[in-house]
This record gives C-alpha cells, structure tokens and sequence, in this order.
C-alpha cells in the first residue's frame, strides 16, 4: 500500500500544477489581450483571485503534510518547494491582472509601438512554459535555461526606458503604458526563474545564487 505521505505528495504536486495551467493561460491572455488591444480584466481577475485562492490550498496541505507526518530530507524539500513555486504562479496571474489594467487606465493603445511588449511578453511566456516543465520533470540543466532567458527580457526593459527618456517627442500614454507592463513581463520573468531555481533544491538540497 502507498504510504500516506505520498499521496498527500501527489495531491501536493496535482494542485500545484493546477496552478501552473491556470498561471500560463492567464498570463497568456492579458498580454494577447494588450497587443490586440481587448479589455479582458473582468476575465483575468477572475483567474487571478482563482490562483490567489489555490495558492493557500496548496500552503494549507503543505503545513498540514509537515505537522502530520514530520517529513525529512527530500519530501520536505519538495514540500517547501511547492509552497514557494505556488506563490510563483500566484504571481503571474496577480502580473496578468496588472497588465490588463494598463487598458483600463489608458484605453486605446493603438497607435503605440508595441513591439518591445510583443518580444518581452513572448519571452515571458516561453519561460513559465520552461519554468513549469523544469519543475514538472525535475530537470536541472533545463531550470538553468531560465537565467538567460531572465536577462533577455531585461534588457528589452531597460532599452525601452532609455530609449524613451530621450526621445522628446515621445507620446507621453505610449511612454508610460509600454513602461508600465514591460515592468510587469520583468517582474513575471524574474518569478518563473524563481520557479526555476527551485529544481536543484528539490533535487540535491543546493540553492543556485540569485542576482
């Protein structure tokens, strides 16, 4: 017979990737959302409070999994994990809510060059997809993927920044929207490489360097 600790485990682990679906599609959306220029808020706050709420089921069986069985070693490590990955993709829906705000606030972005949001956001989106399968198959030499990935998305932010406070005759609703959600997409990366660098620790109990 299992052990009641892993199938506390593998509820853990469902939930969590639960999560992760939700936390790619939602994200997904408000940025397909923002270049088609479709005001989905009602729909992305929805999935974010979903996320909100699933991330404390996921920290309630993590304490209860803790208390009941006193696990050691690797199980508590994966355990701690999902807590920290589960806030993770919290993250990501509560980022997507952001970005779909942007057209709430500045309403028609059309005229907007948004290709700097378009290469931020689908970097983004490839690194939640890796973040989740790093996660998902536990595979180190894929998490580590996700720093680089990390940088290109910050630099596309902070080349727009620059670029922006010198152009003089820049659209002001342009200027700060676009600033606005690249933010947003940094913020978003820097949390699926979080994701990430939870695999080595699940794995040898090593803690990767963060910058």
């Amino acid at each position: 017979m299992p052990r009641l600790m892993d199938m506390g485990l593998e509820k853990l682990r469902n939930m969590v990737l639960d999560m992760a679906e939700l936390s790619q599609n939602t994200v997904s959306t408000s940025i397909d959302a923002y270049v088609q220029g479709r005001d989905l808020r009602d729909r992305i706050y929805s999935w974010s409070e979903e996320l909100r709420m699933l991330q404390d089921e996921v920290s309630e069986l993590a304490v209860e999994l803790i208390a009941r069985y006193q696990p050691v070693a690797s199980d508590l490590r994966f355990i701690k994990s999902c807590m920290e990955v589960a806030y993770g993709f919290s993250r990501f829906g509560r980022y997507a809510h952001d970005i779909s705000d942007v057209i709430g606030i500045f309403g028609d972005l059309s005229s907007c060059d948004r290709q700097s949001v378009k290469e931020a956001g689908s970097q983004a989106k490839d690194m939640i997809r890796l973040s989740i399968k790093a996660f998902t198959e536990r595979d180190v030499e894929l998490a580590g993927r996700l720093k680089k990935m990390d940088d290109v998305v910050d630099n596309i932010y902070l080349d727009f920044v620059k670029k922006s406070a010198h152009e003089r005759e820049g659209n002001l609703k342009c200027v700060v929207s676009g600033t606005l959600i690249l933010r947003y997409l940094e913020r978003i990366a820097d949390h699926a490489t979080y994701v990430g660098e939870t695999v080595p620790y699940i794995v040898s109990g090593e803690r990767s360097a963060r910058k």
